[in-house]
């Protein structure tokens, strides 16, 4: 590994490994320029995770290093535009406007319309409501768990029918002032399928974009062969499970092994049922879903997760999402829902 590389993961969480791994070794040769005839890469440090974008080939011989540098500009306006936790984005003044009428980009409301559909389609399992409640959990420092007290109160302005989007105008509005949006269940997932888009626009026609495990790829290797994805197994130093052969599509893993800590002998992950507050329990260990679009393969692995197999499967009939392909990951074994 990489000095370069190895500076980028110090600033990664402690629990935050890359829930989908590419098990190809020369996404993690290099800060730049690979071998010679190997692809392109750049590794940084976005959407608090490690990211790396690798170049295999494109048509019109762009300069593939600043098609990367242009790209890796475009996942941070977007994390401008959809982190809570930037101050002015638009999903902060959403929230800082305790009801107020919002006027936000193009992007936002795309990416809260799709947060919508999943919401609806999951019973609310989905929300991006959910940072009332997600801000009281710290899975950084993993002291302790939030008061009952505050969760129960918390919940209380969790809730996706309290967003309200005029088109027309480009303006969100919160009916409770004391909701707020957390699109982390979906933003990777958004910003990947653009960033695909966007490369393609440019000529590329094989490459692997990789945001913190929500991979996303374009097109098939140089060879005409499919790219080989893993699913690593929960709670190890990235032992592989299952090799995925795939091609032009996403891969999107949620799971409890992500962002945790312990307290009293009890783990507590991140993914929280919206319901009770609390990490969802009776879960799987992880979710992993194949899907034309990431977006729509990051939302889906989080609600599957939150309901599980046997709602899950009911959601999955339900989905108009094209050719899914599902797994559960449980004690150490992979099964296919789908």
């Amino acid at each position: 590994m990489s000095p370069c590389l190895k500076d980028i993961i110090k600033k990664y969480k402690r629990h935050a490994a890359l829930c989908v791994l590419l098990c190809i070794t020369f996404l993690f040769t290099g800060c730049g320029s690979l071998r010679s005839g190997g692809p392109l890469s750049k590794t940084d440090f976005v959407l608090d995770t490690v990211a790396t974008i690798a170049i295999y080939k494109s048509q019109g011989d762009p300069d593939k290093e600043e098609l990367l540098n242009q790209a890796f500009d475009e996942i941070r306006r977007y994390e401008r535009l959809f982190s809570a936790e930037i101050k002015d984005s638009d999903i902060s003044r959403i929230n800082e406007a305790r009801g107020r009428e919002t006027e936000v980009s193009p992007e936002t409301i795309e990416l809260i319309k799709l947060s919508l559909k999943y919401s609806e389609l999951s019973g609310g399992a989905f929300d991006i409501t959910i940072r009332p409640v997600s801000k009281l959990w710290d899975f950084k420092e993993g002291k302790e768990p939030p008061e009952d007290s505050e969760i129960k109160e918390a919940l209380t302005h969790v809730g996706y029918k309290n967003i309200s989007i005029n088109e027309e105008s480009s303006t969100v509005t919160l009916s409770d002032p004391l909701s707020e949006i957390e699109p982390g269940g979906i933003a990777k997932g958004y910003i990947g399928d653009r960033i695909k888009e966007y490369l393609k626009d440019r000529g590329v026609t094989s490459a692997i974009i990789n945001l913190g495990g929500n991979v996303v790829l374009i097109g098939s290797k140089p060879d005409g062969s499919d790219f080989t994805v893993g699913i690593e197994k929960p709670f190890s130093d990235g032992e592989m499970l299952k090799s995925l052969k795939a091609s032009d599509v996403s891969v999107v893993t949620s799971g409890n092994y992500q962002r945790y800590f312990y307290f009293e002998d009890r783990l507590y992950h991140h993914i929280l049922d919206t319901s009770t507050g609390y990490p969802v329990a009776e879960s799987p260990d992880a979710v992993t879903v194949v899907s034309e679009y990431s977006a729509d393969g990051d939302a889906l692995s989080t609600a599957l997760f939150c309901l599980g197999e046997e709602k899950g499967r009911e959601l999955i009939n339900n989905a108009d999402c094209g050719d899914l392909k599902v797994y559960f990951t449980d004690s150490g074994a992979v099964r296919q829902l789908r």
